[in-house]
């Protein structure tokens, strides 16, 4: 980044030193403060739209709360560079989502003022009431706030939340923080709601005609001024937050650092729960986040003067091999409808969502919903297929087994992000699908090593009578050239790729190709296994009698996983015989490049390489023993 003075921001390194400014310097801080930012980000990539729209709500919070004694708490943590700039992190910026460095999120671990770990949508309200209720019951005097977006207040656990808290008389400040856009456009009858109401001809026409009456007698329409806000509740969602037991207040600009600091210090003395909308925009202040928040939700380095910029022919990804199936499929067979909660453009749906619109459903950022809206389309013949990453389908995890399972409806589940997910980390990470979902009595579970395997398993899920994902990974894959054909391929079966002596690996997914550069050097076996369930029992009793041990590798949580299914069906074949097992440890892996986190875990090729020399040297030809 380039050396930039910041006069005012580089006197700050925690709040304490914030409340110390003069009201005056906040403006010329919020101006360093967003520049600081978008340089940041330019630097190192991460989120920006969400970030420069919360810069003055950031300053708010910490100049009039006596943070961190006063928990805040932001829901997903998208929006939580200022927060750490402003917490004593500025110089660590540089090694924001890398190995070793700060989290796109808020991390508990990483600093004081992060009062709760957020990185899915929805779950600050409930923390919050925790602490409040905390708070009371331990005779502390203290504030719990939560900031929480109009995308995230579209999940059934916030309003769960709202419903508990407002029936409480604890100090609970929930702050809707509504910039009209999650990660893809919000949907929903709510958002219809807050936007109809705040943009409405009664409110307009109302607010409109005060001002020419009372134009002329300026003391009256000062007053009017004053009294606007309060007006606004008689025709904004006051009576819905009043009624789960909320005082409600706003809505109010959330750029307005001269309303949010005296309307935050009025809340500061009040008791018990109490609800400020906030409208912000999100990309504030950088007219290109500003005219597409969504391109500039997430992106990698740049240059601030000229933007984003389109890249040349980029290696086809997973995502993109789902999104050009998905359309293809629904060509081809009417009944096919996609599901999404509320992540069109991280699926891969937006070419689908314009060319099939009756048949594609942005059901917002509510994943139990999503799993049991399937359940009921695939129950009255339809072929649903939902694409939901890998760790947001844990949160709809008794809907899988209660309304899709025991029922043995045919739904495909599209589990994008399998695996590590590298800047993003551990709340992100698609580690535990295998073990949460093979154990599923009538669930199926499909492991494409490349890209044309992922198109033709995909094909082959949907053409079950009953449920079946097909898990994939982030990026792209081996760059394998992906047919265009619809035909799946054989159900539950595997592939030996290359035949070798005494050792076989067992490969699931991807890491197929680094197991193939292994065996090149080893002389041993590899198996593309593609399925863990139903595992290919006939290929495996064949692998195993023609070998004296056994390797299984897997981009995949190890307990549990793929290799406990081998150790299961060996037991049952009644084969003994020595089995290495390799996949992510039993821990949370931290952000960082994604191939350095593979080579930590030891699933790269040396990596694999080593542990098979380590556990099976006295099975391998000394020539590759010299090697």
């Amino acid at each position: 980044m380039p050396n930039r003075p910041y006069p005012l921001l580089e006197t700050i390194n925690s709040p304490a030193e914030l409340r110390q400014l003069e009201r005056t310097d906040l403006q010329p801080l919020a101006e360093e403060l967003r520049e600081f930012l978008l340089r940041s980000v330019a630097t190192t990539g991460g989120h920006l739209s969400s970030n420069l729209g919360t810069v003055e709500l950031t300053i708010a919070l910490h100049y009039v709360f006596n943070t961190p004694d006063d928990r805040v708490i932001w829901d997903v943590g998208h929006q939580t560079y200022p927060h750490k700039i402003l917490t004593g992190r500025r110089e660590r910026m540089p090694t924001l989502r890398q190995l070793g460095g700060l989290s796109g999120f808020p991390q508990r671990t990483e600093s004081e003022f992060d009062a709760f770990g957020t990185a899915h949508s929805s779950t600050s309200i409930s923390a919050a009431l925790g602490m409040a209720l905390a708070s009371k019951i331990k005779g502390e005097e203290r504030r719990a706030i939560a900031i929480i977006g109009d995308g995230a207040m579209t999940a059934g656990m916030a309003f769960e939340a709202l419903n508990n808290g407002g029936v409480t008389d604890c100090n609970l400040l929930v702050i809707l923080n509504d910039n009209d856009m999650s990660i893809s456009p919000p949907v929903g009858a709510l958002n219809r709601y807050l936007a109809q109401l705040l943009s409405g001809q009664f409110y307009a026409a109302a607010k409109n005609v005060g001002k020419t009456v009372l134009k002329g007698a300026p003391p009256l329409f000062e007053l009017a001024k004053r009294l606007e806000e309060h007006a606004k509740g008689m025709v904004v969602p006051a009576t819905l937050f009043e009624k789960f037991g909320f005082n409600y207040i706003g809505p109010i600009d959330g750029h307005d650092l001269d309303s949010l600091i005296p309307t935050l210090e009025n809340i500061k003395h009040l008791k018990g729960p109490q609800f400020l909308h906030v409208v912000t925009k999100k990309g504030q202040g950088y007219k290109l986040a500003e005219a597409d928040p969504v391109a500039y939700h997430g992106p990698g380095k740049f240059d601030p003067a000229v933007g984003l910029q389109k890249s040349g022919a980029a290696a086809t990804t997973f995502t993109q091999v789902f999104g050009h199936w998905l359309c293809d499929m629904a060509a081809a067979d009417s009944r096919l409808v996609g599901i999404t909660p509320a992540m069109r453009e991280g699926s891969g749906m937006v070419e689908f969502e314009q060319r099939f619109p009756d048949r594609y459903f942005d059901v917002g950022i509510a994943e139990q919903h999503a799993v049991t809206f399937a359940a009921g389309l695939a129950a009255e013949g339809l072929k649903p297929v939902v694409a939901i990453y890998s760790t947001f389908l844990q949160r709809a995890y008794d809907q899988l087994i209660h309304d899709v399972a025991i029922q043995n409806l045919p739904v495909v589940f599209a589990l994008d992000r399998a695996g590590l997910v590298g800047a993003d980390g551990a709340t992100h990470a698609g580690a535990y699908d295998i073990p949460y979902l093979r154990c599923i009595p009538n669930i199926s579970v499909a492991c494409p090593a490349d890209e044309d395997e992922c198109r033709r398993l995909l094909s082959t899920a949907y053409a079950q009578n009953h449920s079946v994902a097909v898990r994939y990974p982030r990026g792209a894959g081996a760059g394998v050239a992906v047919s265009e054909s619809l035909e799946g391929l054989p159900f539950g079966k595997g592939e030996i790729r290359v035949r070798g002596q005494k050792i076989a690996i067992l490969a699931f997914g991807t890491l197929l190709y680094p197991a193939l550069k292994v065996a090149d050097k080893l002389g041993i076996t590899v198996v593309n296994m593609r399925w863990v369930k139903p595992l290919d029992q006939e290929l495996l009793a064949q692998v195993a009698r023609e070998h004296e041990a056994l390797v299984t590798v897997e981009e995949g949580a190890l307990m549990g996983g793929a290799g406990s299914a081998v150790l299961e069906a060996l037991q049952t074949l009644g084969l003994v015989l020595p089995v290495l097992t390799l996949g992510l440890a039993d821990q949370f892996i931290e952000h960082g490049d994604p191939a350095k986190l593979m080579a930590l875990q030891g699933l790269d090729a040396a990596g694999i390489e080593a542990s098979i020399r380590a556990r099976f040297a006295h099975l391998l030809p000394v020539s590759s023993l010299a090697a």
